[in-house]
């Protein structure tokens, strides 16, 4: 009896839930590794630290996920290293042996070379991120409310969103709106709307990966909400006082939030290889790690560049791609069959949001920007949460706070700093 190939995917993201979810009608043992019990939807995690979201709107248990596929173990591990020669996975529970291993750890954030940055500005990359974000913003208010300094007061209604991409932007309209809209009535000591949301952009424009157009379009829907935008400013220094931007004032706040850059894990290192200055792996055209075609390498941990020299971007329809391709190549290796032409991304455009209704959308060949392309962003946000009662639940919050204003995930949750 021939013996079935093992399939081990490190990450359950986009493009490692994909893969394994693509492998399901295969003849192959799969083995899903993840150091979290739940696949996540990353582009909605800063509705949970505005509030307009509860973290289990936006994230669903890998194993009922993958619940229906009896050729598929899931293992909660976290890796440690690869030992390519023995073509095994060492985790903190056990070593697991692959035949094809397919690595989707996906990014973590990058303080460019100030990793002391990170407990002052902390960034968006799971839920912990997000409740503990969602914790200090809530808790600045109640302080505020309670002390009659009227500087402090100052400083803890002052937050700094440090970065002006997409995860930038979306950042600060949220909450500039949580503040200005949802919590205006809610104390009396203090006025929530007189909040300073600050976002901070090195480069000349926020959104500079779309067209200039939308970028100009965008910062007048931040600045419509009540959104201090400073582009040309560079960070210098983060710390218990606020921020530091090169040869202006320290900017005294409480809340810092980073948004402003991402590396790739540890992959480089566990497979021995050197990565670029993000960490990424350089990989072949059919996504194979070179001098190893049983391992792939997919998502934000890849560099893969395609024929015209372009790199494919570190998105979920990106790995979403990835994560199928990989499964049919090693379905067509395991058969004997001709391998795949080289994995090709069809951009299918990119999104990002503003406000309650304002949005830019930017197609290739056309355009749009506030209400359509709001409504664009939220049905294909919609589309790509995994589960009807995340999409209903989703779709049901977005609703009442669209007429209402009212953000229904205002909790402290956590506990206190000391």
């Amino acid at each position: 009896m021939k013996k079935k190939s093992k399939v081990v995917i490190i990450g359950a993201g986009f493009g490692g839930l994909n893969a394994a979810k693509a492998l399901g009608k295969c003849d192959v043992k799969v083995t899903i590794i993840d150091q979290y019990n739940y696949h996540l939807f990353q582009p909605l995690l800063y509705q949970v630290a505005t509030a307009g979201l509860s973290p289990a709107d936006i994230s669903v248990p890998i194993r009922q996920v993958l619940s229906d596929q009896k050729n598929c173990t899931v293992h909660m591990a976290t890796v440690n290293d690869i030992n390519i020669d023995a073509n095994t996975v060492i985790t903190d529970s056990q070593d697991i042996d692959y035949d094809y291993l397919i690595v989707a750890t996906g990014a973590k954030h990058s303080y460019f070379g100030h990793d002391d940055w990170q407990d002052y500005a902390p960034g968006l990359k799971n839920l912990d991120d997000a409740t503990e974000i969602r914790r200090k913003i809530l808790s600045s208010f109640e302080q505020a409310e309670m002390t009659h300094d009227i500087e402090k007061r100052r400083q803890l209604m002052t937050f700094c969103i440090i970065g002006g991409g997409p995860t930038g932007v979306e950042m600060a309209g949220a909450i500039a709106e949580l503040a200005k809209k949802s919590l205006a009535k809610d104390f009396k000591n203090i006025n929530p709307s007189e909040s300073k949301i600050i976002l901070l952009e090195g480069g000349d424009r926020v959104l500079n990966s779309f067209p200039e157009k939308l970028s100009i379009k965008a910062n007048k829907q931040l600045l419509k909400l009540g959104v201090e935008v400073k582009t040309n400013s560079m960070v210098v220094n983060c710390n218990e006082q606020g921020v530091v931007i090169k040869n202006e004032p320290v900017i005294l706040c409480n809340n810092i939030i980073w948004a402003a850059g991402v590396k790739a894990s540890s992959a480089n290192q566990w497979l021995d290889v050197k990565g670029d200055k993000f960490g990424r792996v350089h990989v072949n055209g059919d996504l194979s790690l070179p001098n190893n075609e049983n391992i792939y390498v997919i998502g934000d941990t890849a560099l893969s560049v395609d024929k015209n020299g372009k790199t494919v971007p570190g998105v979920a329809p990106a790995a979403k791609q990835m994560g199928k391709y990989v499964a049919k190549a090693i379905i067509s290796k395991i058969l004997n069959k001709k391998p795949q032409k080289d994995f090709k991304y069809k951009n299918y455009g990119n999104l990002a949001t503003i406000g309650r209704k304002s949005a830019v959308a930017d197609f290739g060949k056309f355009t749009l920007s506030g209400f359509s392309a709001w409504f664009m962003w939220s049905f294909a946000h919609v589309m790509f949460l995994i589960g009807f009662r995340n999409r209903l639940s989703v779709m049901l919050n977005w609703a009442w706070h669209y007429f209402s204003f009212n953000r229904g995930a205002r909790l402290i949750t956590g506990k206190k700093p000391k």
